[in-house]
């Protein structure tokens, strides 16, 4: 979901590209509200009219070349022509193909290397080599190379024609699970994105954010923060948001007195936590959803504290460096927080009903859907209706938004289902907790390795995908170790624990059913046959614990793809914030990774405590005490919460924060970080205070 303006058409005419946006949109919305086509052709139909319309508006050879100029706009005008046709071919010749017995005819193979071949050129020109690379490397594993390697990613291999048959034809390939996800739920949201900001509600949130943080020490600084978590909300993509927000934000934070380093790199860091914020959070929500089974809403509601530690995490950034810096608040706002919420109420509205449709059973698309309608309807109450012609632009900006992250996820779903297919996402979670030795430490940092080099080439989404086909097993596995551990040390047990004690260990058997020590539930759940370890876990364990570990460890993933977007060399959210601040890109990536530094620390908290899996209590007693452990951990790396202080001071930052993040469950520990972090913060100037007296 990348941030588009006004469609860039290369010498298409702007008509053509245009209707065929508009056309996109409303089929879109015909198919997802009250559409009865079938899955696959609404699938296909997704890629052929968002292909069309990339090949477009990304031409092959850049406007105002010449001749070849006018050559490359006819190749793409040919190209967008076929991404149609192999859509209405499968259509056409899919019962033909089964009355067939399932064997490919020439056109069924043309068009089946069609499509894969202008997934890989699509994909190219909106993403870079990578995806490309891994769908040739992907197809060319099960057909040719896959039998010729020895080991464990040896696989006997498919003949060409299961493997495009698989990838055109059916519904586990390019228009399978993924884009089915990306035409409905994605779609759905994205241009309920597309209309909020037409109607102005991105103007009424960052003067929201103005008017409630202007007072504060470091205000615009608060205001970068809370405006792109409350449009990232909604838009769910970092760089879109770092562009909508970032152009007011930075130059205000600029104004007030911080660097710009400083103000891109908080920009940066703010704005990829809106992928982190419900309702939207880019597309990982609702691939989430599908891969996990858990329901949307579940997932929106156990996602919603951590991003605002998150959010908390970057703001104790901002007031570090404000107080460092001596500066004053910026005194009164344009306007009273009361008068702009009294004068941009409507567009709450559609947001309210959002989460109220969700609340009360209806679908994500459903309640989508009827949102859009809300924030048509709303916009008449605020100063500029929308009318046809806004209506129109939303659509068409939906459509523009959404193209490249539609052609991403339908040639993503190629390289998901060769994971699948061949078994290399278990085999990967295998060697994963292998070279891990079993640490769960050591398996999440290898996993954070892995996304930052993936994202350096792939969208956030497109990495969240992968990763998580290929390590969530092995993060659910080892959470699940350890909560095994802890059931049979409270005395639980089963007739399937009990069955696989008998195998490896009679003489443990016998030690069930009774409480005992962590060390001797240790001992026992060591000797669990690896390959048993599943069944024991489903035995012991509620169902809901299940679960919940599951989505932990899809977050935990999601969390950790977002670093690419500040993390250096490639960090395409920071080097946006440093063209809007003026500032050098690598140096604003390295500010911007300090300050996510929230990315890693609290996917240590969904991994160790019950900060997902537990209810609503347990999620609260690990969100208090982080919210002071967060503030310890942005004074241990800034050397102080304010002026710099003597390293005893510092080592206090550190205690206070190792009490407070490690997940020890024990409150006189807790109460004891606390005290110690306010040791930290008021000792130095109580001392200075003493002295001069």
């Amino acid at each position: 979901m990348e941030p588009d303006q006004k469609p860039a058409t290369g010498l298409a005419p702007l008509w053509l590209v245009s209707g065929l946006a508009l056309t996109a949109s409303l089929s879109h919305l015909y198919f997802n509200t009250i559409g009865t086509v079938p899955d696959l052709w609404v699938a296909a139909l997704h890629f052929g009219m968002f292909g069309a319309l990339c090949f477009l508006r990304q031409p092959l050879v850049a406007p105002g070349a010449g001749l070849p100029s006018r050559l490359g706009y006819g190749l793409d005008l040919v190209l967008a022509v076929l991404a149609l046709a192999c859509a209405i071919y499968l259509i056409a010749a899919e019962d033909a193909l089964y009355a067939r017995g399932v064997r490919l005819s020439t056109l069924d193979w043309f068009f089946a290397i069609t499509a894969v071949l202008l997934a890989i050129e699509l994909t190219r020109r909106t993403t870079g080599w990578i995806v490309p690379g891994l769908i040739i490397l992907s197809l060319s594993y099960v057909a040719l190379w896959g039998p010729q390697i020895e080991g464990i990613f040896n696989f006997p291999g498919l003949s060409w024609e299961t493997v495009l048959f698989r990838a055109y034809f059916s519904s586990d390939g390019m228009f399978g699970t993924i884009a089915t996800i990306s035409w409905s739920f994605v779609f759905m949201f994205i241009l309920f994105g597309a209309f909020l900001v037409r109607s102005g509600a991105g103007d009424f949130i960052v003067g929201l954010a103005q008017s409630a943080a202007s007072r504060a020490t470091g205000g615009p600084g608060f205001v970068a923060v809370v405006s792109s978590g409350m449009m990232g909300s909604v838009s769910g993509s970092a760089i879109a948001n770092t562009v909508a927000t970032g152009v007011i934000t930075i130059p205000l934070m600029r104004k007030s007195g911080f660097s710009p380093r400083f103000a891109a790199g908080v920009e940066a860091a703010a704005s990829t936590g809106g992928q982190l914020m419900p309702p939207v959070m880019g597309a990982g929500a609702f691939i989430m959803a599908n891969f996990t089974g858990v329901s949307y809403l579940t997932i929106i509601a156990a996602a919603f504290l951590p991003a605002v530690l998150y959010f908390l995490s970057v703001a104790y950034f901002v007031r570090i460096e404000a107080v460092r810096l001596d500066l004053k608040p910026t005194g009164q706002p344009e306007k009273p927080l009361f008068k702009s919420l009294l004068e941009g109420w409507p567009f709450l509205l559609p947001l309210a009903a959002l989460v109220v449709l969700l609340m009360v059973g209806f679908t994500p698309v459903f309640a989508a859907a009827i949102a859009i309608l809300i924030v048509i309807g709303a916009s008449w109450l605020t100063p500029h209706p929308m009318g046809l012609q806004a209506i129109r632009e939303a659509l068409e900006n939906g459509a523009y938004t959404m193209a490249g992250t539609a052609v991403l996820l339908v040639a993503i779903g190629i390289v998901v289902n060769v994971i699948s297919t061949t078994g290399v996402g278990n085999t990967f979670s295998l060697m994963i907790t292998n070279w891990a030795g079993g640490s769960l430490f050591v398996t999440l940092a290898l996993v954070a390795i892995a996304s930052l080099i993936l994202g350096m080439g792939l969208p956030v989404t497109a990495a969240y995908v992968v990763l998580a086909t290929l390590a969530a097993p092995a993060i659910q596995s080892l959470i699940l170790d350890h909560q095994v551990v802890t059931a049979i040390a409270a005395g639980t047990t089963s007739d399937m624990l009990q069955a696989a004690l008998f195998l490896t260990a009679p003489d443990l058997a016998s030690k069930l059913g009774t409480p005992m020590s962590i060390d001797q539930a240790t001992e026992i759940a060591a000797a669990i046959p690896a390959d048993m370890n599943r069944l024991v876990a489903e035995s012991v364990l509620p169902a809901s614990l299940l679960a919940g570990t599951l989505l932990a460890a899809h977050l935990i993933i999601f969390w950790l793809s977002q670093d690419s977007n500040v993390t250096p060399p490639v960090c395409l959210t920071a080097f946006a914030a440093a063209g809007i601040a003026g500032s050098r890109p690598m140096e604003t990536g390295l500010t911007a990774w300090k300050h996510a530094k929230g990315l890693y620390i609290i996917p240590l908290l969904m991994a160790y405590t019950p900060f997902i899996w537990g209810d609503g209590w347990d999620a609260l007693w690990v969100f208090l005490p982080a919210i002071f452990g967060l503030a310890a951990a942005a004074g241990l790396l800034q050397g102080g919460f304010g002026k710099r202080v003597s390293a005893p001071w510092w080592g206090l930052y550190a205690v206070s924060a190792a009490a407070l993040l490690w997940p020890h469950g024990y409150w006189p520990l807790t109460l004891l970080g606390v005290l110690i972090l306010a040791a930290a913060l008021y000792g130095p100037r109580f001392v200075t205070q003493t002295r001069t007296s």
